[in-house]
């Protein structure tokens, strides 16, 4: 059994948006959301150390375009290879999001737990989850989430009912994508010099 990981989506500070799905002991699949004026990344910590997990892989932009540390060799400002290539939003644009991420990375790592980079909208995208109304519709929410599940290899834990937001589908799409990960069945966009992303 794959355990010690989980998938985060990652939100502003205080909005209620950060959900974390997490692969439980029992074999479960547990998620958990920020509520409205908590601190997101206080509540990431918490969240983390509670569910004891070893590997992290958030729905945020872990690092800048490599013109920032090497001028004389890059010449993209906005964009990182991986970001063009999957038609993401640019680090920069994101702007306090990815100072967040980047610093809580850097927390995390220091507590020896592993973060990586995913991108859930490319891989409902794979998924053909678009096709039934992923981000569009809310009431397609329950349809996306049960055909989302067919994909994981694990159940959703008793207390989770159903993914209650888009928010807690993408963090079932950046637990899929660690999954994938663990499986050795993922896809890597970018270079490591700047930052990958994992799908």
């Amino acid at each position: 059994m794959i355990s010690g990981i989980a998938g985060v989506d990652y939100g502003s500070k205080l909005a209620g948006t950060t959900a974390i799905a997490a692969i439980t002991a029992s074999g479960g699949i547990d998620i958990r959301q920020s509520a409205k004026g908590q601190d997101a990344d206080r509540f990431l910590l918490e969240q983390i150390t509670s569910i004891q997990v070893q590997q992290i892989f958030i729905d945020a932009p872990l690092s800048l375009p490599m013109v920032y540390r090497s001028p004389e060799a890059y010449d993209d400002y906005f964009y990182r290879v991986a970001d063009r290539t999957l038609q993401a939003m640019s680090p920069l644009f994101l702007g306090g999001l990815t100072a967040r991420a980047m610093q809580l990375a850097r927390r995390l790592s220091e507590l020896d737990i592993m973060v990586y980079e995913v991108y859930p909208a490319y891989l409902a995208r794979l998924l053909k989850l678009q096709e039934m109304g992923y981000k569009k519709d809310i009431n397609q929410l329950p349809d996306v989430v049960q055909e989302l599940l067919q994909h994981l290899p694990y159940p959703l834990a008793p207390q989770v009912t159903i993914a209650a937001n888009w928010h807690q589908a993408d963090a079932l799409l950046a637990l899929l994508s660690g999954i994938r990960y663990m499986q050795q069945q993922h896809e890597t966009f970018g270079n490591t010099t700047e930052g990958i992303i994992i799908v």
